[in-house]
């Protein structure tokens, strides 16, 4: 018997050593092979006398930026140039992928509806924005929809004079956050403190009742109820309200004011929401369906409302089929934010991979950090939907 074991626990060594062994050799393997692409690659610049290396992240741009959320001119540096990018490309990814994904939402559910008509212009909606390519899309919406719309700014269309569409763009009202010191650090103090309490509350809650706690109405009330009470009570105290408005105004020949939109991002995110929320519909459909069909049932036999068996029954328990193919619906959302190049939005690859690439040479350097900030990004955003995935499979469970 001892013989046996000793000879099996030679034998595992002897498998872990050569597995070990392995793994070496394929380190080093590709450790070489990118150790000499870089090699060739800093030898063919200098040939071409291009300087390896970051310090022209230092130099002066010389151009200048159509839309930008921090001031750039062409004084500015390239290091400069490449945070625009940047920024411009989390804007785009942080107002779609909300839109995208309540309009899919709203489509999947429609396809799982018992509405012939509404069934019908659901699944139509999918297959044609889904098997359409998004370039075409984003240039369909660019060069066909906005540029047919008034070029003056009289003609422009608008909602309650506050809201004006033209060729030039879309102007938003814009809020503007007054400076109140540290108060506003206090109401985010209490409303994590607000969360942080009913997360620990919540299992006492379940044990006892049997029921979750908080509801999900209770959560966004005390996310707005909060904000809106500090906003209150700072106007009866001091006659100053915390957020203004800055309104658009029509002017004789443009729109001042307001958040302006330039039409290349309009037409950006209406191609990337109507496009990703075609793919998050059918992940939602498919969510839906996996549900069992007795749970339907069941529910129907407590004469619970169409609704609310959405809400309370079906959605909870796809939700945890749903998540991982959304979130890859997500990365796709934000690689696909670089066409944006094809309609000449500033976003990171046409102002830093385009513009600053052409103009200094840097291709490895240049190209390297825009591969790892749509890396990062992409690992952050999968990240999240994972810490989420396993709390929702932990409550369901």
């Amino acid at each position: 018997m001892f013989s046996r074991t000793s000879t099996k626990s030679r034998r595992g060594q002897s498998a872990t050593a050569k597995e070990i062994l392995w793994q070496a050799i394929l380190l080093i393997a590709i450790a070489g092979l990118v150790g000499g692409a870089l090699w060739n690659a800093s030898g063919s610049l200098a040939e071409q006398g291009v300087a390896s290396g970051f310090g022209f992240l230092g130099h002066t741009a010389g151009f200048d930026v159509s839309q930008s959320l921090i001031p750039f001119s062409a004084v500015s540096t390239y290091g400069r140039a490449f945070l625009v990018g940047l920024l411009n490309t989390v804007e785009v990814t942080v107002i779609a992928i909300p839109l995208a994904t309540i309009l899919g939402f709203i489509i999947g559910i429609s396809r799982r509806s018992s509405n012939w008509l509404l069934n019908r212009v659901a699944a139509a909606y999918v297959e044609v924005f889904r098997n359409t390519p998004l370039l075409l899309q984003l240039l369909f919406w660019y060069n066909a929809v906005l540029a047919a719309l008034p070029a003056k700014a009289l003609e422009s269309l608008h909602l309650g004079n506050i809201i004006y569409l033209n060729r030039r763009g879309l102007a938003l009202p814009q809020p503007v956050v007054q400076d109140f010191g540290g108060a506003w650090l206090l109401v985010a103090a209490a409303i994590a403190g607000l969360f942080i309490l009913t997360a620990r509350l919540a299992p006492l809650w379940r044990a006892r009742t049997g029921h979750f706690f908080p509801h999900r109405s209770a959560n966004l009330l005390i996310l707005f109820s909060l904000p809106m009470a500090f906003c209150l009570a700072i106007y009866l105290t001091t006659g100053r309200s915390p957020i203004l408005f800055n309104i658009p105004v029509m002017g004789r020949f443009s729109v001042d004011g307001g958040w302006q939109l330039l039409p290349e991002l309009v037409a950006l995110l209406i191609g990337l929401i109507f496009y990703t929320a075609s793919s998050i519909a059918e992940v939602v459909r498919s969510g839906l369906a996996a549900v069992p069909k007795g749970q339907y049932e069941a529910a129907r036999s407590l004469h619970l409302p169409p609704g609310k068996i959405m809400r309370e029954v079906i959605l909870p328990q796809a939700i945890r089929v749903i998540i991982p193919p959304l979130t890859n619906q997500y990365l796709n959302l934000l690689k696909n934010s670089s066409l944006a190049v094809a309609i000449g939005y500033p976003d990171l690859v046409q102002i830093f991979a385009g513009t600053v690439l052409n103009q200094t040479g840097q291709a490895v350097e240049i190209v390297f950090m825009t591969m790892a900030v749509y890396l990062t990004i992409s690992l952050l955003t999968a990240l999240g939907m994972n810490v989420y995935n396993r709390r929702i499979a932990t409550v369901e469970n």
